[in-house]
Parts: C-alpha cells; structure tokens; sequence
C-alpha cells in the first residue's frame, strides 16, 4: 500500500503533504520566513485537499486513478479547438469553414488585399476537385449594384432582391447589437435581412434595413394566447414597409424535422414582448405546423400570407428530406394553380446555435443536391418561371455564389458569412453564451464588444466585394449577367480519370416534362408516382 502511495500518479498528493509538514516545521523554526513559507504551505495544502477530493468523487473515472494531475487533461481539452485553430490548421482545412475562407471574408469586410500569392494550395487533380470553364473572349464586369432579381412579379408588392442577403438569424440567437449590425449594412447595400423565426425585434427595426419576416411553427409576433397562428396580428405585422417578403419555415438544413424549446428560465420580458410568449412557460417550437396539414394547405396558408401582408411576395424555406414530399407539393401547385412566390432551399450543411450531433451530421439534403431537385422539379411541371429561388449552406465566396446560381438558384442567402464580417472567429461556442466576440449572446457585457456602426460598414463592404468577384466571375467566362450561369460551365473531377459537369451529375428535365411524361425522368420518376397533392405521406 505505501509502495502504491508513493507512485508518480499520487505525487501531487504525497509530496505536497510531505512539504506541509516540512513548511510547518520550518515556520515553527523560522518564524521570521513565515511570510514566504506560509503561501507555499497553503497551495500545497491546496493541492492536497483537492487531491483527497478526486479521490473520492464519483463523477470522473481518471481523476480517482491521477488526482489532481487529471486536471491537466481537461484543461488541455478545453483549448483544443483554439490550439487547433491557431497553430495546427492549415489554410484549407478547418470545419465548418477553413481558414481561407474565414480570411476571405474578414479581408473584403475590412477592405483588406484579398488577393493571394503564389498559386493555389488545392491539388487540381484530386477527386472532387471543381473548376469554372472561362471564355477567351470575356464579358466587361457588371457594376455590383445592378445584380438583382425581382421577387413576385405578379404580386401587388414585388420587389427587387438582390442576389446576395443575410440568412435567417434570429434575436435571440444572435444579440442585440450584432442584429443591429447586420440591419444597418443591409440598409447601407441595399440587400435584405432575414430576421430568423424569432420576429421582428426593435433591433431588427433600429436603422430601417429591408427584412423578409420568416414565420416558423411558433408562429411569433402572429401568436394567440394558445400559440396558434393569428391572421389580425400577422397582418399588422406584415403591414410594415421595411417587411418586403413574408417567409414561411418548414424546416432548416442543420436540424430538419426538429422542433424547439426556449426554457422558461431563458425567457426575459424582453423576448415575452417579441415573441408574444408569456413569462415562467417554456416556449415551444413544435416540429410540424399546426395551420396546415396537407400539401394543398400548405398553399393556400402561403396564398392567405400574401393576402394578408397586402400583396407582399410570400414562400417558403426547407431543407429537402423525403423526395415524394416535395413532389407532392408541386402536384398541389399543378392541381390548385397556387404557386408560392419563391422557395429558399437550405442545405444540410446550414448552421445553427445549436443542434443534435445526429441531426447536424446525418440528417436533410444537401444544398446542392437539394437545390437541382427543386429547380428541375420546378421546370418540369411548368412554374419555374413563376417562382424565384433562394439558396443557404455555407456560401462565403463568389465561387460558392455562381456554382449554386448554375444550379438553378436566383439569388443566395448567407448567415455565417455575415457573422464572420460582424466578427465571429468560429469559436463554436454560439450554444454556451459565452461568445468571445458578442455576436451569439446575450450577455450585455459581452455584445457590447460589438462597435455597431463599424461592425455594419464591414457588413456592407463584405456584400459589395463579394459581389464584384461575382461579376469578375461571370465576366471571365463570357457571360453578361449571373443568371447565364449553368451546370454545363462548372466541371468537378469524379475519380483520377473521369471529369463530369455539374449538368452530367444532375439529370436537367424539359419544361413540363413531369406533367407531359414522368416516367422519362430516372432521378425524378419514382418520387413523382410515390406524391399526392392531398397528402405529405408516401402512397403506394
């Protein structure tokens, strides 16, 4: 037993027990030094009474097997992301977003040289690798301001989006002062802000930005007392002239099919106010809408969503799960001639304060898989042209902006990009509301790191450089305007010896050919005959 006591794993325990007793003898001899010795003999006797406490604590395996040496180990894990990110990481590595692609943004929020020197780091002939085909005789760039796309058409309010906005981020989420940040860029560029299906906040209202208003399953800012939807609040709401588009939320990339809950503890009177949900109650985000239960209703609540915000341009956001589902929803478009005014597709690969590891990793559709489906599902039953589309997951560059517009976006919506502008430096700790920078909390203290008006001229400035790669880009490959952009111009590299197009890895469908023929079409065939307008279930 005492050969046991005395082995290196019990050292911080022995030893500094042996060195009380010598302190402590010392100080009886000495009592002149005891203003040296005492502090010692405290942290030793410190470190053996926390060494005692390991001992008998139950909670850790390892800190009863090396108390207080242990401790060494969770300290050391808990810097590992900021270890990692700083001195092991290189430029194209990093999750969610490498290096590069974080300094990209911060470098044309700040006006920085955003060039790079030297050639690429990627390896051009590795698998999955992707290029943009350019033209020897290229186009003279547009001005950034000029790339636009008009929402709603045919609406008593159409408007004029353009192809670069903020994501859905609510308040809440976010704080206070990285939403006013974020709102005062949009009104300096001229883009729009998703407020997120938190409402529409006093910060989101402050300096007058465009905002589309995203609805989610809790129904906030339109909620009767017994959470249900509310047609006279959604309407005074909706009235607001900064509300340009009114967004319905079936479900989003990183957690699809997951409902929500804010715990009462977590619920200020501020956020009671907002949300129109009473103190001391948790408040319930369920998973599925309560106004609508068939594909059918689906339309005609995005049909009353128009009516009611005054002829406002009105849709929808989901990540793309069961095939059948969205079929189903475009067969109720052929069979009832409603057709929303846009669809937002957000990709799996979508971010979120916080999510369930299984949803964030394994569950919804990626955005470019997910978007092709919703393009040519579109042209195949002939609405294409009447509904605009959106697109979110992990767009910071103009790169990632022109291969999701081949794809058959309209326009593209960013949130992490954005942050990073506002500041974030992917800490990953948006759920712990311990943000370093202030931009994920709630913590006054900590937002008011946040110096709005300059936060929002990096906002700004991110948007328009972003942009004028954008039309660099479109201009290099001899096209006029982003909306040429096609899957044929990007190619990706699927194995050492096979190169394919964007158009090859995903089946482009004729104008109305699921109406005219569904059976010529092998990605689309099976999920056409498994869809009914009447019902989300698979038939048959």
């Amino acid at each position: 037993m005492l050969s046991t006591i005395f082995t290196l794993r019990y050292a911080l325990i022995t030893w500094p027990a042996i060195l009380v007793v010598a302190l402590g003898l010392l100080m009886a001899i000495f009592p002149g030094q005891i203003w040296w010795l005492l502090p010692v003999a405290l942290l030793c006797a410190g470190s053996v009474a926390l060494g005692f406490h390991d001992l008998h604590q139950t909670r850790h395996a390892v800190l009863r097997n090396y108390p207080v040496m242990a401790h060494l180990r969770f300290i050391l894990e808990s810097i590992r992301p900021e270890m990692r990110q700083y001195f092991f990481e290189g430029d194209k590595d990093g999750a969610p977003f490498p290096r590069d692609k974080r300094a990209i943004v911060y470098q044309r929020a700040k006006r920085d040289l955003d060039k790079r020197p030297f050639g690429t780091q990627y390896d051009v002939y590795e698998e999955q690798y992707e290029w943009l085909h350019h033209s020897i005789a290229p186009k003279p760039a547009l001005d950034h301001a000029s790339l636009r796309t008009v929402v709603g058409a045919t609406t008593k309010q159409p408007y004029s989006a353009s192809l670069l906005n903020i994501s859905a981020m609510s308040y809440g989420s976010l704080s206070g002062n990285a939403i006013r940040a974020l709102n005062k860029g949009a009104k300096a560029g001229g883009f729009f802000h998703d407020t997120g299906e938190g409402g529409v906040s006093p910060y989101h209202r402050e300096f007058g930005g465009d905002l589309v208003w995203e609805l989610g399953s809790g129904y906030f800012c339109a909620r009767a007392a017994d959470g249900s939807f509310d047609p006279g609040k959604f309407a005074e709401v909706a009235s607001d002239p900064q509300i340009k588009m009114v967004e319905l939320k079936l479900s989003q990339g990183a957690k699809p099919g997951h409902g929500g809950v804010l715990p009462a503890a977590k619920i200020t009177e501020e956020i009671s106010r907002i949300r129109g949900v009473p103190m001391g109650v948790d408040c319930i985000s369920p998973a599925s809408h309560s106004v609508f239960s068939t594909p059918v209703g689906l339309l005609e609540f995005i049909a009353k969503m128009r009516d009611l915000s005054g002829g406002k341009p009105a849709g929808f956001k989901l990540c793309i799960g069961h095939p059948w589902e969205f079929m189903a929803i475009c067969k109720a478009m052929v069979a009832t001639g409603i057709t929303p005014d846009f669809i937002v597709v957000d990709g799996k690969e979508g971010g979120t304060g916080a999510a369930p590891l299984e949803f964030m990793d394994h569950v919804g559709m990626p955005l470019r898989d997910g978007l092709s489906f919703v393009h040519n599902a579109l042209v195949g039953i002939g609405v294409r042209d009447r509904v605009r589309i959106g697109a979110s997951g992990k767009i910071t560059s103009a790169f990632d902006m022109a291969r999701v517009l081949a794809l058959g976006a309209d326009w593209c919506n960013a949130a992490r990009g954005f942050m990073f502008a506002v500041g974030c430096i992917q800490a990953q700790s948006c759920h712990t509301g311990e943000c370093p920078t202030g931009v994920a909390t709630q913590d006054p203290l900590r937002q008011r790191a946040i110096v709005v008006p300059d936060k929002a001229e990096r906002v700004a400035s991110f948007h328009r450089n972003t942009l004028h790669a954008l039309a660099e880009l479109v201009a290099a490959a001899g096209l006029s305007h982003p909306s040429e952009l096609m899957p044929h111009h990007f190619l990706r590299r699927a194995s050492s010896d096979k190169v394919i197009s964007l158009a090859e890895q995903y089946e482009q469908l004729a104008r109305g050919q699921l109406t005219a023929d569904p059976a010529s079409s092998p990605r689309f065939a099976e999920a056409w005959a498994l869809s009914t307008a009447d019902s989300f279930a698979r038939a048959g």
